[in-house]
């Protein structure tokens, strides 16, 4: 009996493990309740996989011996409770693509921010390096297709808190936490905690011979470490302190230490500027050294690492006034690091779905460096409602063009035209990467 593997959700992951699946002798059903991306459609023909689109087929649901869930789709579902209640298994992808990874090694990095920067620096150092290595999960392919279709003996993969929450054995050797801060409260009922219980889920399988960095300055991880019986060797990074083992600052040096063996370098030869980023440097730096990168090439890749695209990325100048795009900043946090790294009065474009956000922690930053804000959202209410007061210059817009051409006219010589929305990008455009790419393309046609 060939055992039955149920896909709900035909995305990258969905596909990369159906395609392994199929590989390792399952017999595979993809059921997707959208449409199937025309690309994703062809692959599943051309593999013989059965799928379905735009409905979900319970009876063909339900008679799976293990399902295989997109992290997307939430737990309050009436899908997933129904095969909850049939006592089907139910992993995320991957925990499916771990039990095929054979010897390799894994890199795992989650965080609420830094973790699709501390994740491309990692692997630039690997890579750097010299290891046969691939960077995978919410950044590249999905790591199930890594495995089925190029195998390699080290992987550095990005996962978020969704794909922790279904695993079973997934164990990485070296495990990365960036911080903790408050986003997708909406999947966890509204309570911090769950989330927080989601993101350790990183080190629940590790052993003693197993790595895990976090950030020690990190107010949540240092109030809730103690809480969780970690068996691993633990690295700590800080900015505040000096260290036996892990990373730290001091003097505008970070220092490096990892096995009787130490590294110094000066903060100003880091390539990618900003605090935040500082504390990514010290996070990859402490997951490549723990995979044996030599600490010459740790500090090659970090003079040579170049930022990524929708991540504090300079469009252009025009008429003295600079366009920045960090259309991934999805939550928060990730607005106040842009903020806080500017120099030059703001004109800031914020808005988007809402993951029930609490925009206090941005008002001083917002009181010093905002000069106007421009919603870009269909409900703009509690944008509105936060700093209504604090700003006086404020309008609403629904696409990427009316949000660009209004900040250009709030800006003045030497301001910053800043896109970094604190929000969920699904009310507007397909995902992050889709409102950075209109954003530059309503810049390029100023």
């Amino acid at each position: 009996m060939k055992e039955r593997l149920v896909i709900l959700g035909a995305g990258e992951s969905g596909i990369g493990a159906a395609v392994l699946a199929k590989q390792q002798g399952y017999e595979v059903f993809v059921s997707d309740g959208g449409q199937i991306k025309d690309g994703y459609r062809s692959e599943l023909q051309l593999n013989h996989i059965e799928f379905e689109e735009a409905q979900h087929s319970t009876e063909k649901i339900l008679n799976a011996s293990i399902v295989m869930k997109s992290p997307g789709i939430p737990e309050k579902n009436e899908l997933v409770k129904s095969i909850r209640a049939k006592g089907i298994p139910v992993i995320s992808e991957i925990e499916f693509a771990y039990r095929y990874k054979g010897n390799s090694k894994i890199i795992a990095i989650t965080g609420s921010n830094g973790k699709t920067t501390t994740t491309a620096l990692t692997y630039h150092m690997c890579k750097t390096g010299g290891a046969d290595c691939a960077m995978v999960g919410n950044i590249g392919y999905s790591f199930a297709r890594q495995i089925a279709m190029d195998p390699k003996p080290l992987y550095i993969a990005e996962v978020s808190s969704f794909q922790l929450d279904d695993i079973d054995t997934f164990r990485p050797d070296v495990a990365v936490l960036t911080n903790i801060t408050e986003d997708h409260l909406d999947r966890y009922d509204y309570k911090i905690e769950n989330y927080i219980n989601s993101k350790y889920r990183i080190v629940l399988n590790q052993q003693p011979g197993d790595v895990f960095i976090y950030n020690l300055d990190d107010e949540v991880t240092a109030k809730t470490i103690t809480n969780y019986p970690i068996k691993s060797t633990l690295a700590p990074f800080t900015m505040s302190k000096q260290l036996p083992q892990g990373a730290y600052l001091a003097n505008a040096k970070m220092h490096l230490k990892w096995k009787n063996e130490e590294m110094q370098m000066s903060i100003e030869d880091f390539a990618i500027k900003g605090k935040h980023n500082q504390y990514n440097s010290m996070a990859a730096s402490l997951a490549a050294s723990a995979v044996d990168i030599r600490k010459e090439k740790i500090r090659e890749a970090l003079q040579t690492f170049e930022s990524l695209e929708h991540r504090m990325e300079t469009v252009a100048t025009i008429k003295n006034v600079e366009f920045i795009n960090d259309s991934k900043a999805t939550n928060v946090n990730s607005t106040w690091f842009a903020l806080e790294s500017m120099e030059k009065p703001v004109v800031l474009i914020l808005g988007g779905v809402d993951k029930g956000n609490d925009y206090t922690m941005l008002k001083e930053l917002v009181r010093e460096k905002v000069k106007a804000i421009v919603c870009m959202g269909t409900d703009n209410r509690k944008i509105h409602e936060a700093f209504g007061d604090i700003v006086s210059l404020m309008v609403s817009t629904d696409n990427a063009k009316d949000a660009v051409r209004s900040a250009f006219h709030f800006a003045s010589k030497g301001d910053v035209v800043l896109l970094s929305p604190a929000c969920a990008s699904f009310d507007l455009f397909n995902n992050y990467e889709d409102r950075g790419k209109q954003f530059k393309q309503a810049v390029k046609e100023l």
